[in-house]
């Protein structure tokens, strides 16, 4: 197996051997989780632009990861965090991405997908208003419809923003929920995801918070198909899946405790929509595989190297986890280039990376372990690592 001189977390060099890539178990729906994996997106790395400022799409690779994730099972959660949502991607790139998404989906029997809704075409500001949100989320959530597709209902940085109490919070999501014409996924994405989401639902506490939420869906159940919460607790989350109406879903956006959220108890389990699901799918879809043969050890086995994996990508600042899944698929050849839209692929350091290449290696992630280590010592030498 090749090897590669890497940074180690003092800075000093030392080498490290590669392992052979893990064969997963077959995955072959249906399992007994749903599991929708938030796919990002390729910028365009030979288009003329000003990348802090422009939004260039590689749309044939792009459409090619979603292809790749229903390859393997899972569903794909579009137009999300992952996807750059509200961090580069708008909400006009974000139309075309659903639109080409769900015309790919078509050529793949039994496919699942969802879209993100939001109100990110409206800049929060002082003038905004709640029902300057309202109009936001209708258009959008109009828009996905008339495509045919299903909608996640996103958070909203206009409404954290407009928001005078949690009731604020029950009348938007009350009316929106009043309209849709099937049942939608919420997404309740923290603060350290977004920090402009700090107090959603009107409460900077999460257990206070989670009271207008779960009030807003016991009101709107027939309208919630789940409901998806992003904070990175694994404590609150179950909380809230026990209080849940029934035939709502949780679906786990806790990249750090996923395993055991999905394997779940004796009082339920969650289902899943995750940004990690992007870059370990391999993975998930051989645990899932194992947990449909009621294979609790074989699946816990698959996804316990994945999680210390996970929780390095999606260390603090958690917002730049995305920067994490897109050196993957550039490791894996998914991609030809690091690069990101927005120029994102500088929100990390090099030390960082190189824990990351360890850690996806001990998971078994790197598919073609010569072509990572290639691409990993390109980037090492922009770095001046010889």
């Amino acid at each position: 197996m090749p090897t590669i001189t890497l940074p180690n977390g003092n800075g000093a060099l030392e080498p490290f051997t590669t392992s052979p890539p893990r064969d997963f178990p077959k995955a072959t729906p249906p399992f007994p989780r749903i599991a929708l994996g938030a796919a990002h997106v390729v910028a365009d790395a030979l288009a003329e632009q000003d990348p802090w400022l422009d939004v260039k799409i590689d749309w044939d690779r792009t459409i090619a990861f979603r292809k790749h994730l229903w390859s393997l099972g899972l569903g794909v959660a579009e137009a999300m965090d992952t996807a750059q949502r509200g961090m580069g991607l708008d909400w006009v790139g974000a139309q075309e991405l659903i639109r080409r998404s769900l015309d790919a989906m078509q050529d793949h029997p039994g496919a699942v997908m969802a879209s993100g809704a939001g109100t990110d075409h409206l800049a929060p500001g002082p003038d905004v208003t709640v029902d300057d949100v309202i109009r936001a989320y209708e258009e959008q959530c109009e828009a996905v419809e008339a495509m045919g597709g299903r909608i996640i209902l996103m958070a909203s940085r206009a409404l954290a923003k407009a928001a005078k109490s949690p009731a604020d919070y029950e009348r938007v999501y009350g009316r929106i929920l009043s309209q849709v014409k099937q049942p939608v996924i919420i997404h309740w994405l923290g603060e350290m995801f977004d920090p402009a989401l700090e107090g959603y639902w009107g409460n900077h506490d999460h257990m206070a918070a989670m009271e207008t939420a779960l009030a807003v869906i016991t009101a709107h159940a027939d309208k919630v198909d789940g409901v998806k919460i992003s904070l990175l607790d694994d404590k609150k989350e179950i909380a809230m899946r026990r209080r849940l109406p029934r035939g709502v879903r949780m679906y786990t956006g806790d990249d750090f405790n996923y395993a055991e959220l999905i394997a779940g108890d004796e009082h339920g389990h969650s289902d899943a929509l995750l940004g990690i699901f992007d870059p370990i799918a391999p993975a998930v879809g051989g645990a899932l595989a194992a947990l449909s043969r009621n294979d609790l050890s074989t699946f816990h086995e698959i996804l316990a190297p994945t999680v210390p994996l996970s929780r390095h990508i999606f260390k603090a600042p958690t917002r730049f986890y995305k920067t994490g899944v897109v050196f993957m698929a550039w490791l894996n050849g998914h991609q030809d280039h690091f690069v990101m839209v927005g120029g994102q692929q500088s929100t990390r350091s090099i030390r960082h990376f190189s824990e990351l290449f360890r850690l996806a290696d001990k998971a078994g992630l790197l598919r073609d372990p010569e072509m990572a280590v290639s691409r990993m010592k390109a980037l090492l030498a922009v770095h001046g690592v010889a």
